[in-house]
């Protein structure tokens, strides 16, 4: 599920374009922010912590007329970056389509939103970000490519007992090693829920079947995996307790 940033300098504008993106399915959470700068402090801190992080920004639903900086202008910006959120204009003037596009937007809304066209716009935005990490997703149904002294080689999916968040990569543990690769943990997460991964912190994915032992320890709680003991959250505490019920489906 995405998680997105609508920047608007009319809160009734901006307060609009929020309930209609938080009313998508396919996003799982939208915050706001009124100027230029207000967003660029958030998309920052996102780019800081990187993609596989609670705050990462998967896409910026962005203003072209703005107080100070325009939406272009943010949208310059955002192109130094290695990996920067997408973008989608929505504005009320069909004149910077052009360059927009010039600028790789995903898509150009104009004002009045409809909520069917902005439901166009998450479903390229959604596409788009799965299809930036399917092909090392999935170039094996049960494997994983990495590298190991210059050589590719494959982690069968099976012998992961969790993942860990690194920026921009992931690292894989099995019992016989770690794997870094170019994946974020959230594209993990959402490939793997169905193989019996589940995300018990902002940093940590693991396998339900690698759990040795739960612990809780004055209302803390933590798995053991092996010899490594990883903290669960209090956000992901209950979706763990449910996963565990269910037998991990």
């Amino acid at each position: 599920m995405l998680r997105v940033l609508a920047v608007d300098d009319e809160e009734p504008a901006l307060e609009e374009l929020l309930y209609l993106l938080r009313s998508d399915p396919r996003i799982r959470s939208a915050e706001g922010a009124v100027s230029a700068t207000g967003a660029l402090r958030i998309i920052g801190s996102a780019l800081d912590a990187g993609p596989g992080d609670d705050s990462a920004v998967d896409a910026v639903f962005l203003d072209i007329h703005m107080a100070g900086l325009t939406g272009l202008d943010i949208a310059k910006l955002l192109a130094g970056f290695a990996t920067p959120p997408l973008i989608v204009f929505v504005t009320a003037h069909e004149g910077f389509a052009l360059q927009a596009f010039d600028l790789k937007a995903v898509d150009y809304v104009l004002k009045p939103v409809r909520r069917e066209r902005l439901a166009e716009a998450v479903r390229r935005v959604s596409d788009m970000v799965t299809d930036r990490y399917a092909p090392v997703l999935d170039t094996a149904a049960d494997q994983i490519p990495v590298e190991l002294g210059g050589v590719v080689r494959f982690v069968t999916v099976a012998d992961i007992t969790y993942a860990e968040a690194q920026g921009d990569y992931a690292r894989l543990h099995t019992a016989e090693g770690s794997h870094l690769v170019r994946i974020p943990l959230t594209a993990l997460e959402e490939r793997w829920r169905s193989r019996g991964f589940v995300r018990i912190h902002r940093s940590h994915l693991i396998a339900i079947d690698r759990i040795d032992e739960l612990r809780l320890d004055a209302g803390a709680m933590s798995v053991r995996i092996g010899a490594v003991e990883l903290p669960v959250s209090r956000r992901h505490a209950r979706v763990l307790r449910e996963r565990l019920m269910r037998g991990g489906h």
